[in-house]
């Protein structure tokens, strides 16, 4: 932290950070190092890009490149200038109908495989990141995954990309004239590339050594075999640059080929009586058109069995010895995939299984066992003791040595006591990871991680296999690479990386490091944190679904701020932590829209937005607090005033209300006083107008309806047909012949969102006695279910109702299942566009929205880049900056679908949307009663 801060002279428009709190929350990767940097750059541009190199240069500082974050090595962090380029990198352009994509490096591997899906076609790395790794960071790392092998990964089907090398020179490689360019721009290292190939390709035993080591998975040291399969200079060094783990260059766009979508797929989860029978088995499956085996050891069944969701063939026993494969089969022909199918269930029949193997073409199924495998790095690091380091480490060799390497693992494990190490990973490749956890500190503890890489490194080696197949060299690897490739062509490393960045800022101490003990320094020691956030790993899979990602902070900085507070406060840097503290307030605690979005990518189920409400019940006031007790005490009449209040300045200039809230707001603050803002129009109408039976009076009632508060505060879209959200519903109930009660006292309850999104923990006690009270006496004590008309309070009255044994179901929910069967949709609308939210998220009846708005127009649109829409109840009143960062993305997108109508499920959400994107949004349940009348 005692870094000395760089004085930078970058024009003014330049996006740099020097502040702790920025510095800090851009040190953590997922890998264990830390590596605090002396400035961040927020580049907008390629040219930005440049300029940071060229400052690096003129001050001798290193210069590293961060999109995603989810290395595992130490490669995006460093000291120095570190230059985020996901930010503003996230152009995705799909070319040929799917064949062929253009892509900048801050888009996710999901975002892009969600374009490319529309047309059956997907990039070829699979990584089990791909919900947070960027397309930057898989270029960087030529990273591969389960299915991808070497066949499909980026060095195989990358077409062309630009690039930027430190000195300033960039380069589109798809260009006809680019190796003119190189040459002209660059005639030195023209010269050294063309003398370093003809010097490998004539020496015999360099070409054996790149053909045995490439001939597995590889991302040890950089990518020789460029050397022997590209003649032109710029494709040689484009190839190079795959994999080069940002020490060559920076990648400002590519364009891959894609791979086909195959047709049909079936899975299943088998598991053997020990890892020995699974790695035994792997030969004969390949044999059987296996397109996927992914092994995991006993300790990662064990952490499974703890999990919710995760595959069955994993639950109901004591893990002793076991083993498991999750296996797959693709096929474009059902009768190929039942081929495949029927020779993996003879063979699986004749193995040493706990029990028989089903496989299964469901997609539920499939989804569920992938989702296990895809989080078990997080999920069993996060399962690791407080105050330890998780180190994940990925070697490859040949398949046919995959069992006795595993074998001979263990026996390192236990010879240097780690106990609790887990080993999983593409066993289909001889691919395989392992994790240790330790507090990597002191000469005992670091002597003994020695002397295990030391037998490790000996043990693969030994078999012919690499060091590092797929997460890269990094800095784990680094003082290795000599041992694996050689004297030889480890100076053609040492040439090629002097030729590429002379004045050596790129990523120095990254894939080349002449340090010995390089790679136990500068190891991540976290202190304890609160409970609720200490077994967080710093992987990065929140960071993509978080509202506040481009404004302040993600789930994951927030975390790591947190704990070098915490580190701050015990080694007695009191100024460190006062500054940490006083900026955190805003970034970490004001701006967090506390969605819980974070919970539903984060493998190991941390809630960050529950933990964030914990901090701001810490710091509420007294006279905070009372008020929003007696809040719930009145309740009947806070929606009523807030309703008067609206309609009466809706007659009045906006500019004029505006500028009365911005007053308040100073005086009181601006995270307590919310800002008026144009889109809240009129308010709504009391709920007790409509009575105590709603719909279809003749009907028995089936269920209780409970009408959000909201839409007494905030009243309907202005013009067009609708009649409001409880209107449309009551008129959906009658045409369908549905009969709902609503509890007399329906005034004085409220889901409680507005308390446990403020942390006001006694308000809330207050409103949620009430409320399980009315409903208890509505529901004859839980016989009937209630029915909720917007999302978030559905959830929220679903957190109060089921702790006495109610159901709660959405509206939207209910709608599919008792109303549209029973509907008949007169004139559909031309096209719709949908915003799912948070809560429809958690609630999981996304699907359930989908349907209805399928119901109600012939065209409908989930935007690819929806999210949380960061309004949050009242937070996007509070923090308009949150509602227009968070939505920025999907609304940019919403504007070019072009649809007629827009629609959610919550009145709140759909004023945020109408903000973001000029266009009137509705309740779904609206546009569907519009659609049927």
């Amino acid at each position: 932290m005692n870094s000395p801060l760089l004085e930078l002279t970058l024009p003014e428009d330049v996006d740099v950070r020097t502040s702790l709190i920025e510095r800090t929350k851009y040190a953590s990767d997922a890998s264990h190092y830390l590596n605090v940097p002396q400035a961040v750059i927020v580049a907008k541009n390629a040219g930005e890009v440049a300029q940071a190199f060229a400052e690096g240069a003129a001050r001798g500082v290193p210069v590293t490149l961060r999109s995603g974050g989810t290395s595992l090595a130490g490669q995006s962090s460093g000291e120095g200038i570190l230059v985020d380029v996901r930010r503003h990198f996230k152009s995705v352009e799909v070319l040929d109908r799917g064949q062929r994509v253009r892509v900048q490096p801050g888009s996710t591997i999901r975002s892009i495989n969600a374009r490319l899906n529309l047309y059956g076609h997907k990039l070829g790395p699979d990584p089990a990141s791909s919900s947070a790794a960027t397309i930057g960071g898989v270029i960087a790392n030529n990273s591969s995954g389960m299915a991808c092998g070497t066949e499909f990964n980026t060095y195989r089907t990358l077409e062309s990309m630009t690039f930027i090398l430190p000195s300033g020179t960039m380069i589109n490689t798809a260009d006809a004239d680019a190796d003119d360019k190189l040459a002209r721009q660059e005639p030195e290292l023209v010269e050294i590339l063309i003398r370093l190939q003809r010097r490998v390709r004539d020496n015999a035993e360099s070409v054996a050594t790149i053909r045995r080591h490439f001939a597995l998975k590889n991302t040890m040291g950089y990518g020789l075999n460029s050397f022997l399969d590209f003649d032109s200079p710029v494709k040689l060094l484009e190839h190079l640059i795959i994999g080069s783990e940002g020490t060559l260059a920076f990648v400002a766009e590519a364009v891959f080929r894609t791979v086909p979508i195959s047709k049909f797929a079936t899975t299943t989860v088998a598991v053997f009586d020990d890892l020995d029978s699974a790695t035994r088995a792997l030969p004969d499956l390949l044999d059987t058109g296996a397109a996927t085996l992914e092994l995991m050891d006993s300790s990662s069944i064990k952490v499974g069995q703890a999990l919710k969701g995760v595959p069955e063939a994993i639950t109901g026993f004591d893990v002793d010895k076991q083993a498991a494969l999750l296996i797959e089969y693709h096929a474009n022909e059902a009768e190929e995939l039942h081929s495949r199918e029927q020779a993996g269930a003879k063979l699986l029949s004749e193995l040493p299984l706990r029990s028989p193997a089903a496989f299964s073409q469901d997609a539920v199924d499939r989804a569920v066992a992938w989702a296990f495998r895809n989080g078990l790095y997080a999920s069993v690091a996060g399962a690791r003791k407080s105050g330890t380091t998780a180190l994940l480490e990925d070697v490859v060799v040949p398949v046919g040595d995959l069992a006795p390497t595993c074998e001979s693992l263990q026996e390192l494990f236990v010879r240097h006591g780690y106990d609790d190490a887990v080993i999983f990973g593409h066993a289909k490749d001889g691919n395989i990871h392992f994790l240790l956890t330790d507090r990597f500190e002191g000469d005992e503890a670091l002597g003994r991680y020695n002397d295990f890489n030391e037998g490790l490194v000996s043990l693969i080696l030994s078999a012919e296999g690499n060091l590092k197949a797929e997460h890269g060299t990094g800095r784990a690897m680094a003082p290795y690479v000599r041992r694996q490739y050689g004297d030889e062509l480890y100076e053609v490393h040492l040439e090629l990386k002097r030729a590429c960045d002379p004045r050596g800022i790129m990523n120095p101490g990254v894939i080349i490091d002449e340090d010995p003990e390089a790679h136990i320094k500068n190891i991540k020691l976290n202190p304890q944190v609160e409970e609720r956030i200490d077994n967080c790993v710093e992987c990065g899979y929140c960071e993509p679904v978080c509202p506040s990602r481009n404004l302040t902070m993600t789930p994951r900085q927030r975390i790591a701020v947190r704990r070098a507070w915490v580190k701050a406060v015990e080694e007695g840097r009191t100024a460190d932590a006062e500054e940490l503290a006083h900026d955190y307030e805003y970034q970490g605690i004001d701006t967090c829209a506390v969605d819980s979005m974070c919970v539903t990518a984060c493998p190991v189920g941390i809630d960050t937005g529950k933990y964030v409400k914990e901090l701001r019940a810490k710091r509420n006031n007294k006279v905070l607090s009372t008020g929003w007790a007696a809040a719930a005490q009145a309740w009947p009449a806070v929606p009523a005033v807030a309703s008067v209040a609206l309609t009466g300045v809706s007659f009045l200039p906006t500019g004029l209300v505006k500028k009365i809230t911005d007053v308040g707001r100073a005086l009181v603050g601006d995270d307590v006083m919310p800002q008026y803002q144009p889109e809240l129009g009129k308010g709504g109408k009391l709920r007790s107008r409509m009575g105590t039976l709603v719909g279809d009076k003749t009907a028995t009632p089936t269920a209780v309806y409970v009408p959000a508060c909201v839409n007494t505060m905030f009243g309907r879209a202005e013009g067009g047909d609708n009649i409001g959200t409880s209107n449309a519903f009551i008129a959906l109930l009658e045409r369908s012949g549905q009969s709902l009660m609503v509890p007399k006292e329906i005034d004085s309850m409220c889901c409680g969102t507005p308390w446990t999104s403020k942390g006001m923990t006694k308000g809330h006690e207050i409103m949620e006695q009430r409320v399980q009270h009315i409903l208890l006496n509505a529901t004859d004590h839980g016989r009937l279910p209630v029915i909720s008309d917007a999302s978030s309070c559905s959830e929220g009255f679903k957190a109060m109702a089921e702790k006495v044994g109610i159901t709660v179901i959405d509206a939207v929910a209910f709608t599919v299942d008792h109303i549209l069967p029973q509907l008949e949709v007169k004139h559909p609308l031309e096209s719709l566009t949908v915003h799912p939210t948070c809560s429809s998220k958690h609630l999981g009846i996304i699907d359930d929205l989908e349907t209805v708005a399928r119901a109600a127009a012939k065209e409908v649109h989930i935007p690819v880049d929806w999210n949380c829409c960061g309004y949050a109840g009242d937070r996007g009143m509070l923090h308009p900056e949150l509602t227009a960062s968070a939505t920025q993305a999907e609304a940019a997108e919403v504007k070019e679908l072009d649809s007629l109508y827009h629609a959610s499920l919550n009145r709140t959400c759909e004023l945020g949307m109408e903000r973001a994107t000029g266009r009137e949004y509705e309740h779904v349940l609206e546009l569907l009663e519009i659609a049927s009348r």
